[in-house]
């Protein structure tokens, strides 16, 4: 029942004001050997770190919605250069931003509020180090586990975005108020070392109370956390001298790969996690289910008035209708042609890309779908249709942003036996995420073609981790990690000019799609999406009950415009992978900060 929003609401609510019982003192008054060392106030204190995710312009509003597109799977509806000028937001998204952005340009966004997060941690972290007797409470570790483990996902976070961020791992004081960047592969060694170090404190799920939610820190996180973070580490990324891998041998990639072998097949052979099907994990998210132990790992938790997870990622709804007073949704969604990527028989492809929407006009005070357009799919994971409950707010939806699950934990186990040379153990990692998703036979065909060598399996490995999590904001720095990012986002708007004029392997697509305008979520039909789906008998039995749609052409003119192809970006991406800190800041860091050359010249 998300109780973290209650206990972190209550440690900022209460300070400064005094107890009814007039004789005990007020939480301002307690010092830290009294919070920290009474769980229930200590709780309260690391609990106040999710609230600096949900604030307006933090992960909520702004990290969330625009970090991660554009990629060579998701877009945010629809990308295009005359659009520029929209408050800037398609500029976040294009590769080439500004640090006066329209949208991040203000002291309240995400870079300070991932700052706000941090100064909590951190006090929390010195707090429990002192009075927290952690040697002898396995409680108070726990928190100093989870306390180390936010501090670890904020970091993580800031450098994917921003590249070196200032290093603050003590709190706020006379001597740290201005610090300038600071070498990212010091703040990956802190972070390698302090997630090691909460491994030994925090409990597996559902192993102590605390960690029967999804929305707490377990001992699965710390070590899938763990594993992601070696392999950001170990990847490539914008650096002072160019887009490259690190220089520290002791990040050199092999070294990294082993950390994430050994934590992810940690997190897996202790069985705390199971997969369960595809479908159903999404689900689980938008039925607000947090209880440990399915595929959900850890969730970015939101409260019912907060969160615009499915405002950004869902299925786009016109009114409020039958399944939401909420009219949002769809403004991220899969590129063009991700739908054409999966192979017909893939579970995944179905739920990932959504054709359609909810409908502005009601029968009977009920919405029905109707189609959006090949330039405007959205992604179908997240489902207001999927919710218990009826969200009434204008823009929150309160659905947690589900910020890691086992199906990762199992690919970047497979990625790092590969890369370690163990290829044949590395498809026993890969092979249960395709099982539940593919026939038998077909698993089998793709056992055979990755398999075949270690470059085999890589593209494997980026192939699957696309179909596996578009629409979940991995995509982005895997390719930068990867060294792809140009290679796959070149070929991305070869794809789409390909799929715009139907040539190579979209040639024979029908020129027309149907969809039966079903009011019930269980019962919408859309035919003439894919090859052989032009038979004229059955088109003729449904024409005049079934709306038909353009699919491709639509008064004479491509609907998959050259604006929305040559939008998905506009400068060359591994150059220009890290957002900018904005002026904002950089006018108020006392000449500590700079954005000179940031885009591939900051110096190590």
């Amino acid at each position: 029942m998300k109780n973290y929003i209650k206990i972190a609401m209550l440690s900022m609510s209460l300070v400064g004001l005094a107890s009814c019982d007039m004789e005990s003192p007020s939480i301002s008054a307690l010092d830290g050997s009294t919070v920290y060392s009474t769980y229930s106030l200590a709780e309260s204190e690391v609990m106040s770190v999710h609230v600096s995710f949900g604030e307006t312009n933090s992960y909520r509003g702004r990290f969330l919605p625009y970090y991660g597109v554009n990629t060579d799977v998701e877009v945010m509806n629809s990308p295009d250069i005359t659009k520029a000028g929209d408050d800037n937001k398609y500029d976040l998204s294009n590769y080439n931003t500004s640090p006066t952005n329209g949208q991040m340009n203000t002291d309240n966004n995400a870079y300070a509020k991932f700052y706000e997060g941090i100064e909590r941690a951190n006090l929390a972290i010195e707090g429990l180090r002192q009075y927290g007797n952690i040697e002898e409470n396995p409680d108070m570790a726990q928190l100093l586990g989870e306390a180390l483990t936010l501090r670890a996902v904020i970091y993580i976070d800031l450098i994917k975005a921003w590249g070196d961020v200032p290093a603050r791992f003590v709190p706020n004081g006379p001597d740290n108020v201005y610090l300038p960047r600071t070498n990212r592969d010091v703040i990956y060694k802190q972070l390698l070392d302090d997630l090691k170090e909460a491994e030994g404190y925090c409990y597996w799920p559902n192993q102590n109370r605390i960690t029967q939610s999804t929305e707490r820190v377990s001992k699965s996180f710390v070590k899938s956390l763990r594993a992601r973070i070696a392999l950001y580490a170990g990847g490539y990324g914008l650096r002072g001298d160019g887009y490259r891998l690190s220089k520290d041998p002791e990040l050199a990639p092999e070294k990294m790969y082993q950390i994430a072998k050994e934590e992810c097949e940690a997190v897996i052979n202790s069985g705390y996690n199971k997969l369960g099907g595809f479908k159903e994990n999404f689900e689980k998210l938008c039925k607000d289910n947090v209880s440990a132990g399915g595929e959900s790992i850890w969730e970015i938790p939101f409260s019912a008035g907060r969160g615009r997870v499915l405002y950004t990622w869902g299925v786009k709804h016109n009114v409020k209708d039958q399944y939401t007073q909420q009219a949002q949704g769809g403004v991220n969604g899969p590129i063009a042609f991700l739908y054409y990527d999966y192979d017909s028989e893939d579970v995944r492809r179905d739920i990932t890309c959504v054709p359609y929407e909810w409908s502005k006009d009601l029968i009977n005070g009920n919405a029905f779908v109707t189609f959006r357009a090949i330039n405007k799919w959205c992604f179908g994971k997240l489902r207001y249709e999927w919710m218990d409950r009826i969200v009434t707010s204008t823009n929150d939806d309160g659905v947690n942003f589900q910020y890691m699950r086992l199906a990762d934990v199992y690919l970047m186990a497979a990625e790092a036996e590969n890369e370690l040379g163990n290829t044949a153990a590395a498809w026993g990692y890969m092979q249960p995420v395709l099982a539940r998703v593919l026939p038998a036979g077909k698993v089998s065909a793709l056992q055979s073609k990755y398999t075949a060598n270690k470059q085999a399996f890589r593209e494997g490995i980026y192939e699957q981790r696309a179909l596996e999590f578009a629409g979940e904001a991995l995509r982005k720095p895997d390719l930068v990690r990867w060294g792809i990012i140009d290679q796959k986002m070149a070929e991305a708007k070869q794809k789409l000019t390909a799929l715009q004029q139907r040539t190579g392997a979209y040639a024979g697509l029908p020129d027309k799609a149907y969809i039966n305008n079903a009011v019930d979520k269980d019962k919408i039909q859309v035919y003439g999406l894919n090859k052989g789906e032009d038979d004229k008998e059955f088109i003729a039995s449904i024409k005049d009950t079934w709306e038909s749609k353009n699919w491709f052409v639509s008064k004479d003119e491509y609907v998959l415009t050259d604006a929305y192809i040559e939008g998905l970006y506009t400068v060359q991406p591994s150059t220009h992978s890290l957002w900018p800190i904005w002026k904002t800041f950089i006018d108020k860091s006392n000449g500590y900060l700079s954005n000179d050359g940031v885009y591939g010249q900051l110096s190590d």
